[in-house]
């Protein structure tokens, strides 16, 4: 649900995209480590053994933490499974697995594994590396305008998981028909997120003052923060 209401994507299909092989920019004398990436839809990952209920108890959290999403939750009220469901599988849904094997391929190759085959028998607490949603930002006449967001689980941070979700999020939002991007609230403070975007072509295209009421990261209160809104087109 947005502003708009509900609004339709622009590709209507229930087959998925394949999934694809992405390396992870080693550091230092690390071996490189390899992500897959997979397209779900809500009635898929409705099959997959407890996926569903990770991916809403992580998102739940980082609601809770008041950093870098708008949505709050009040004092006695509780952040459901049907409300992250209705919010997050509300447009196409991309997932990160850790640990698959490179081969030859480049980024972006097609790959033949199944998200359940990738997960190899793994929790999903340890295989997940992050994920994601695509779906329209504006409704209509602009609905060739597309918007993300994206989760990476506390424990996976710091891995530099986050630039590879960000290179596979402009490879697949094309392929579901959107001509363009546009990120709507990128708190200034999350920067890591805004070095993510500024390094894959995004532009600023403006500044919102004030436009979050976020907590503290000391946890001392709250305070009002500014948003850069990004935008890049997918025609160049």
């Amino acid at each position: 649900m947005s502003a708009y209401g509900v609004i339709s994507a622009p590709r209507q299909s229930s087959i998925p995209l394949s999934p694809t092989i992405w390396a992870v920019e080693a550091k230092d004398s690390v071996m490189a480590e390899y992500l897959t990436i997979h397209h779900l839809n809500l009635s898929l990952a409705q099959t997959l053994d407890g996926l569903l209920d990770y991916l809403y108890h992580i998102f739940a959290e980082e609601i809770d933490a008041g950093l870098t999403y708008p949505q709050e939750v009040l004092t006695g009220e509780v952040y459901t499974r049907e409300a992250f469901d209705a919010y997050f599988f509300a447009g196409d849904v991309f997932v990160a697995i850790s640990g698959a094997e490179s081969g030859s391929q480049s980024d972006g190759s097609e790959i033949l594994h199944r998200i359940d085959e990738a997960r190899r028998g793994r929790e999903w607490r340890n295989c997940i590396a992050g994920y994601y949603y695509v779906k329209p930002n504006y409704p209509g006449r602009s609905s060739h305008i597309c918007n993300g967001g994206f989760v990476i689980p506390p424990a996976q941070r710091g891995k530099r998981y986050g630039t590879v979700l960000g290179k596979s999020y402009v490879h697949y939002a094309p392929k579901l028909g959107y001509q363009a991007s546009v990120f709507n609230l990128v708190y200034v403070n999350n920067i890591a997120s805004v070095r993510i975007w500024e390094a894959l072509g995004f532009e600023k295209a403006g500044r919102i003052p004030c436009a979050g009421r976020l907590k503290r990261k000391d946890g001392k209160g709250e305070e009002y923060v500014d948003a850069w809104v990004f935008y890049k087109s997918f025609l160049q």
